[in-house]
């Protein structure tokens, strides 16, 4: 009771009953108070410490699963919030004055620097970590998460020679989705000499040049001993606040759900499912009615594929620990509903599309796509392949497709210039326009080859919303 009413105290309160959409902003401390606004990957070879950055700047561990804990690797997409400060006051020295804390601290904490502890410090940025994947089997996984992202930290091990094959396939793949806003952590620093740091930077420059990454920042840093930090903060405080809609029909993208009622657990005190995401677009509100597409799948007795969209009600939102009235775009919120918690288990939602009753895309189990642009050679194998040339698609061939957060396998059944139709394994909710990532299977790994853009498909037809459901919007 206590930490609640503390709570209370240090960061603002949210009340319904005087939002105004038009008056939103990222930076609107109702918003940043309590919620991340924006998305920053951690991106890189496998080990390279890409964990132990969000940790050191987070203070949450985002490996949680046995397995992941066994292998000391991420396996699945791990998440964490961060508040991003500066001390008020300019004298403050420099990177001292920069600052990161967990999401539920408060908005203005006392700096801790000596000379300066009768000062505040000011909120500029809450984010959310999105810790990819670095194995080269997790790659799929790996595009799922930069699907979201708005920014990126590329993770390169100061004691390993520079580029690894995972470091070039995900800065590739970053490339493709056009991200900005990337900078370099040369981490591990304090296991060489600063001679070969050195030479490494310089090696770093070299294989950045004619990349996305060009002209990005190199921070040295060591992250499990929590060095330099702080200037990495700084860097962060740099990122520019994307321009977000929130007047649209809202519209989220699931990366993870979640069934969160333990075994035994009675049914007066079970929970609905949650899902994990962030809003592309529009703001969702405690006790709004939502859909979910593709939702429910099944055949028929002549194995055609069926969806029945999921309705629920929103029951509760929350950014970590921070509960939520609303919830805006940017950075990654968890959405507790009313709906059948075995719907949601074990990320059986993830790549779902969630918004508004009704406004959602069409469910497409074929699609043609257009501008599509292979790789010239393959990117993240082994040295004796990366002469390999990325061949043209031929049809009959499946591929793996990444449109949002959702991964499918589809057959090629027609290739002409430089589109082609595809057949999925499973449907997706998308619009046209989307950008679609391909990969190809290549020595028993899924490869990334190159992407392109939905021009069309084939929909399939999704049951009209319930007359009970459309009462209650």
């Amino acid at each position: 009771m206590l930490k609640k009413m503390a709570q209370k105290e240090i960061i603002m309160e949210q009340d319904l009953r005087k939002l105004d959409v038009t008056k939103l902003h990222p930076l609107s401390p109702e918003v940043i108070s309590r919620q991340p606004t924006i998305n920053i990957g951690l991106i890189g070879h496998v080990a390279h410490g890409k964990t132990t950055v969000v940790r050191a700047i987070s203070g949450i561990q985002t490996t949680r699963f046995k397995c992941e804990l066994e292998r000391n690797i991420t396996v699945k997409l791990g998440y964490a919030n961060a508040k991003i400060y500066k001390c008020e006051d300019e004298s403050c020295p420099w990177p001292l004055c920069y600052k990161s804390y967990g999401s539920a601290k408060e908005d203005n904490p006392p700096c801790d620097v000596p000379g300066f502890k009768n000062c505040k410090m000011k909120l500029l940025r809450h984010i959310s970590f999105v810790d990819c994947p670095g194995h080269e089997i997790l790659m799929t996984r790996m595009l799922s998460g930069a699907t979201i992202m708005d920014g990126a930290f590329l993770l390169i091990a100061a004691n390993e020679s520079c580029p690894q094959p995972q470091t070039l396939e995900h800065l590739s793949a970053v490339d493709i989705l056009k991200l900005q806003n990337l900078i370099i952590l040369q981490n591990k620093v304090d296991t060489i000499q600063q001679d070969q740091a050195r030479n490494q930077y310089k090696a770093i420059r070299e294989f950045l040049k004619g990349t996305v990454a060009e002209g990005a920042p190199v921070v040295p840093i060591s992250a499990q001993l929590n060095y330099n930090i702080d200037a990495v903060c700084e860097y962060i405080a740099r990122i520019p606040i994307p321009k977000r809609d929130f007047v649209s029909p809202p519209r989220m993208v699931v990366i993870r759900s979640f069934d969160v009622n333990k075994p035994g657990c009675g049914i007066d005190d079970m929970k609905g499912g949650v899902v994990g995401g962030s809003i592309i677009k529009g703001v969702l509100k405690v006790n709004q009615m939502v859909e979910l597409r593709p939702g429910i799948l099944d055949k028929t007795a002549d194995g055609k594929t069926i969806c029945r969209p999921i309705y629920s009600r929103i029951v509760s939102l929350f950014a970590e620990q921070n509960k939520l009235q609303f919830a805006v775009p940017g950075g990654l919120i968890g959405v507790g509903t009313s709906m059948d918690p075995s719907l949601s288990r074990s990320d059986m939602l993830v790549g779902q599309v969630l918004g508004d009753v009704g406004t959602l895309p069409e469910v497409y189990i074929e699609l043609k796509i257009r501008k599509i642009k292979l790789l010239r050679r393959l990117v993240g194998v082994e040295e004796k392949e990366s002469e390999k040339h990325v061949a043209n698609l031929v049809k009959g061939e499946v591929l793996m497709l990444n449109i949002l957060s959702m991964a499918t396998g589809a057959q090629v059944i027609k290739v002409r210039n430089n589109s082609a139709k595809l057949q999925l394994t499973a449907p997706v909710c998308t619009g046209i326009g989307e950008k679609v990532v391909l990969s190809r299977r290549v020595g028993g790994h899924w490869r990334l080859i190159g992407w392109g853009e939905i021009e069309d498909g084939v929909a399939l037809d999704v049951p009209p919303t319930p007359a009970d459901i459309l009462f209650t919007v």
